[in-house]
């Protein structure tokens, strides 16, 4: 488990983190989501001991990360997956992690295999692609089998059956109930892999809930798409029963106070043939835009932090 609570960390007069708290939960992939800037990498290397909160606290199995005995063990981390000497083979740098925590040469194989590094183990890491590096950097944080995994943009670099290995992975890992905090820009492939979100905007929690409940109260709500070769006939049925109705296109009506099963019916009895009928879903990119439209770091256009 982690827990973030009440953390603020300033630099000088910059507050990066600001009363921060959440709780990334066993069995559970945690998204961590922010605009550049947001704090989300203060917040991941206080948990992780690279940061000294200024105030507040970063706990991994309730204890701070400086005062686990076999850190590799308690947590699996990778921040960046070419942070391995490029001089050294993959196995090399494996090896050397194993042996500073104990843990055995299978051990080391069995990541090797997981990570799918087999044919590529005794190439150095300087000449590895960044997917591959990616991999290495993914085998080291499983390399002590640890109940907690805290992974900064892990598919970025990999190819689609990487992007789909590394989900299969994570959401494998949670089910055994480990603890799994993944932090990426990448909103399509967290709305795939996390079941909880946590949100943070200027270094202030901006939401943390259940990914389906934050998604969904992004829809439109209530509103049905209908779309028929004319429409119009269906249109003015439903207004004359109290229903609001928009056409966005021509063959195309969204429809508020009626339900799909209400529009298709009296479709029906119009005799019309519907091409689409259903109800409008958000999505999480569309949640995270707006929870984050006032806190984004920079100025549209110019891509300047500030």
């Amino acid at each position: 488990m982690i827990e973030v609570t009440h953390l603020t960390k300033r630099y000088r007069a910059t507050t990066a983190v600001d009363d921060l708290t959440f709780t990334a939960a066993p069995g559970t992939v945690t998204g961590f989501l922010g605009p550049n800037g947001a704090g989300k990498s203060t917040t991941i290397r206080a948990v992780v001991g690279l940061e000294r909160p200024t105030s507040g606290s970063a706990r991994v199995n309730g204890q701070s990360y400086a005062d686990l005995r076999a850190p590799l063990q308690e947590v699996g981390t990778m921040l960046d997956g070419r942070n391995a000497h490029p001089g050294r083979t993959a196995l090399g740098h494996l090896l050397g992690l194993a042996r500073s925590h104990g843990i055995a040469r299978a051990r080391v194989d069995q990541v090797v295999e997981l990570a799918g590094l087999g044919s590529v183990v005794r190439r150095r890491v300087g000449t590895f692609s960044l997917g591959m590096g990616q991999r290495l950097g993914i085998a080291a944080a499983l390399l002590g089998d640890p109940p907690t995994l805290v992974l900064d943009e892990p598919v970025n670099g990999l190819d689609p059956d990487g992007v789909r290995w590394i989900r299969h992975l994570l959401r494998a890992l949670a089910a055994e109930g480990r603890t799994v905090l993944l932090s990426s820009h990448l909103m399509s492939e967290l709305a795939e892999t996390a079941s909880r979100v946590v949100v943070i905007g200027r270094g202030r929690l901006l939401a943390d809930e259940d990914l389906r409940s934050l998604v969904a109260a992004t829809a439109r709500a209530g509103v049905v798409r209908a779309r028929a070769s004319d429409p119009a006939p269906l249109a003015r049925a439903l207004e004359r029963g109290g229903a609001t109705v928009t056409m966005p296109e021509s063959d195309l009506i969204e429809v508020t106070g009626a339900d799909a099963g209400s529009v298709g019916a009296l479709a029906a009895q119009l005799g019309l043939t519907l091409h689409e009928l259903s109800t409008v879903s958000g999505t999480l990119e569309e949640a995270y835009l707006g929870l984050t439209a006032d806190a984004v770091e920079y100025r549209t256009g110019t891509e300047t932090a500030r």
